[in-house]
């Protein structure tokens, strides 16, 4: 079975995640999306809460699941028994920090690839960063997330 891990902290998951989960969903037999957890990181949504919004916006796909991913994401990839890391670059300025990342990964886990892929161009400029700062100013962020990260930003604003 071809496995691949797609991780991130996805905070939250946005359609530019899930488009990239979609189609490397056909290209290997399972996807793994790693929910990194990082202590020292400060998200929005808990690890449980960005967990259950992933599982919820990933159900429709038979072959991905949700897996939490404490420590090196290549040696979760190596316990999952992955072929591959799958990391989205939107721009040319994520290129520089991936190629150090899956040259590091490659020194690790020689075994382990990692693939670039490109979001659809619609998603291109679309961040869980971005998301959260518009959802923070009320911006219609529908097209960008799937509807159950909608509610949960919708939840989150403070009250005006």
């Amino acid at each position: 079975m071809r496995t691949a891990i797609y991780p991130g902290t996805f905070d939250p998951i946005t359609n530019g995640h899930i488009d990239i989960i979609e189609r490397a969903s056909r290209m290997f037999d399972r996807i793994v999306v790693a929910l990194a957890v990082n202590s020292a990181k400060q998200t929005l949504f808990t690890e449980d809460e960005r967990f259950e919004l992933a599982v919820e916006s990933l159900r429709e796909y038979p072959n991905v699941e949700v897996k939490r991913a404490h420590g090196l994401i290549v040696e979760f990839a190596a316990a999952e028994g992955a072929l591959a890391i799958v990391r989205g670059l939107r721009a040319v300025s994520d290129f520089e920090y991936e190629m150090q990342m899956a040259m590091m990964n490659r020194k690790i886990r020689q075994e382990i690839s990692t693939i670039f892929m490109m979001p659809h161009e619609r998603y291109t400029y679309l961040s869980s960063t971005i998301i959260r700062e518009l959802a923070r100013y009320d911006a219609d962020i529908a097209d960008f997330v799937p509807r159950c990260v909608l509610d949960a930003l919708v939840a989150r604003r403070p009250a005006r």
